[in-house]
């Protein structure tokens, strides 16, 4: 039987980028701070920017990663109100692999496919009054990301790909009235791309990957203060928002190329949620059954990548200033996010003809955030996350 994930499922986040997405995915993506648009040149390109496989060299080429993040204990400091409020979430470590592949030259043609996390992970407190509304709030999200590209000319090359995500998650609340929650889901969406070479040092590019509404279907169990108040069926739909990235690439004479990346996101599609019962669930409806307002708003994300190339090794480094989405009047404990400046920094060594090895890692330091709604008075800090990744990457 399916289960459902009654939850914000898409506030269950990483809270290393704005919202819940994760745009570092791969080696490069990491050690560039995703700034690899324009200028993708290794199997990653397959997720990245699929219209540039068209560009790459005709043989078979896969790179294997793996990243690690590590998130500080958020702390909350409460005010006013909830003076003497002093609590911390758990400190989290998490182990993420990707897998990219472009295949050589088919008649013009060039096939991808990516297996990468674009998003989830998880925020658990353990005293009130967080853990009264998300105790545990966790959610994966893989995806699957089939692509192919055409060359159009010399110059000019588009691509097209299907989203693929699978989502699970579990979110659990302990109060007077509480909520134990589990379930997965798959959904469906598309990406496409285009990439404009006009001269060999100059890269230009335009990736779009649909919003994804992520519809659960199961069951969920609340809780009264007598006990056991409802075991039954329930949905609920949540999106996962578009995403436009505009970019441009310029590789000087002494191999340095410089990239610089426009990254909008359509969080506006995250207004209400709204959870659907198969039974009336009584004196619960207004905690459990009313929809939330969370009200998100479109946020912009400028990315800047250098890299340079030597006789065997590629040195690469990158900066990302991107806005949280979440306005103060929805803030809560489940994504107690804000604006953030991320470094980076990372390194690949070839060692033949056919296989690379690399290390990259990127620190985002989060701004402190003041909050006074009618749920939280007081203020959320010590949100840094620190991503390592390791990859090898193989030609054939």
């Amino acid at each position: 039987m399916r289960k459902l994930t009654l939850i914000p499922l898409l506030t269950v986040c990483s809270l290393y980028a704005g919202g819940y997405k994760i745009p570092e995915t791969s080696l490069n993506g990491v050690a560039l701070s995703a700034a690899n648009v324009a200028h993708s040149t290794s199997a990653d390109a397959a997720y990245y920017n699929p219209a540039n496989m068209s560009f790459m060299d005709d043989s078979n080429a896969v790179e294997i990663d793996l990243m690690v993040i590590n998130l500080d204990g958020v702390h909350f400091e409460g005010a006013g109100t909830q003076a003497g409020d002093s609590i911390d979430a758990k400190s989290e470590t998490f182990f993420i692999p990707s897998i990219n592949y472009v295949s050589p030259d088919i008649g013009g043609f060039r096939i991808g496919f990516s297996t990468v996390v674009p998003g989830g992970l998880t925020k658990r407190w353990t005293d009130s009054p967080a853990k009264d509304k998300a105790e545990e709030f966790t959610l994966t999200v893989v995806e699957l990301n089939p692509t192919v590209s055409y060359k159009v000319s010399k110059t000019l090359s588009v691509a097209v790909g299907a989203r693929v995500l699978y989502s699970e998650g579990v979110v659990k609340s302990s109060s007077a009235i509480s909520r134990d929650l589990e379930g997965d889901s798959f959904d469906y969406g598309y990406n496409l791309a285009l990439s404009y070479k006009p001269t060999t040092d100059l890269d230009m590019a335009i990736t779009y990957r649909s919003k994804v509404d992520l519809g659960q279907e199961g069951t969920a169990k609340l809780y009264s203060p007598t006990g056991l108040a409802y075991d039954g069926g329930a949905t609920v739909s949540v999106p996962l928002p578009a995403l436009l990235n505009v970019a441009i690439a310029y590789t000087f004479a002494t191999k340095t190329t410089v990239e610089f990346v426009y990254e909008r996101n359509y969080w506006s599609a995250y207004s209400t949620l709204d959870f659907d019962y198969a039974a009336n669930i009584g004196n619960l409806s207004p905690k459990f059954d009313d929809p939330i307002a969370k009200d998100w708003k479109d946020t912009t994300a400028y990315r800047l990548g250098i890299t340079q190339k030597l006789d065997t090794m590629t040195l690469m480094a990158g900066v990302v200033i991107d806005e949280s989405p979440v306005p103060d009047t929805t803030l809560s404990y489940e994504l107690p996010d804000s604006n953030s400046i991320s470094v980076s920094i990372g390194g690949r060594y070839q060692l033949n003809d056919k296989t690379d090895i690399g290390l990259s890692a990127l620190y985002s330091m989060r701004e402190s955030r003041k909050v006074n709604n009618a749920d939280i008075e007081g203020t959320f800090s010590n949100s840094n996350v620190l991503i390592v990744s390791a990859g090898v990457g193989y030609k054939f």
